[in-house]
């Protein structure tokens, strides 16, 4: 379910109104909590948290014109997803929040590598998610993606 839209505030008004809070809750604990080095802005159809190029110029090896992703929110067709590029890389990071996520949710965990799904939107742990996004400066980011992802 891609929204096509060009801010963040867009992209809230165009999905369904039942999830509207929720994706508004999850912006504001995310952006409460990330460090400040990272930048949010629309990235790949949805709301993204990414390392500018001010800081990192080389960008998304991917395609080096977009900035290094880290984390995004979205409005899927069945679910509500919180992604974090952080968990798939860095295991000792997986294991924190695989270990901390049954407290603070009594809903089964629906993961893949970086996309942690959300059927229930009253089941959401929000102040896990901000936990979540405080756990990684911009710079140990950088570290991590260049170690696991980029080609030398």
């Amino acid at each position: 379910m891609q929204i096509q839209a060009s801010t963040p505030d867009e992209y809230i008004n165009k999905i369904p109104s039942e999830r509207q809070d929720v994706l508004s809750k999850l912006r504001k604990i995310i952006l409460k909590n990330l460090p400040k080095d990272f930048e949010e802005q629309m990235s790949y159809g949805m709301i993204g948290y990414v390392v500018p190029h001010s800081i990192y110029p080389s960008g998304y090896h991917c395609d080096p014109k977009l900035p290094l992703p880290f984390m995004s929110i979205a409005s899927q067709k069945n679910f509500v997803a919180v992604y974090h590029m952080g968990v798939y890389a860095d295991k000792k990071l997986m294991d924190w929040f695989l270990k901390e996520y049954p407290k603070h949710s009594d809903a089964k965990l629906d993961m893949g590598k970086s996309c942690i799904r959300f059927k229930k939107m009253d089941k959401i742990p929000y102040e896990l998610i901000g936990q979540l996004a405080s756990k990684m400066e911009a710079k140990d980011w950088i570290n991590t993606y260049e170690k696991s992802f980029k080609r030398k």
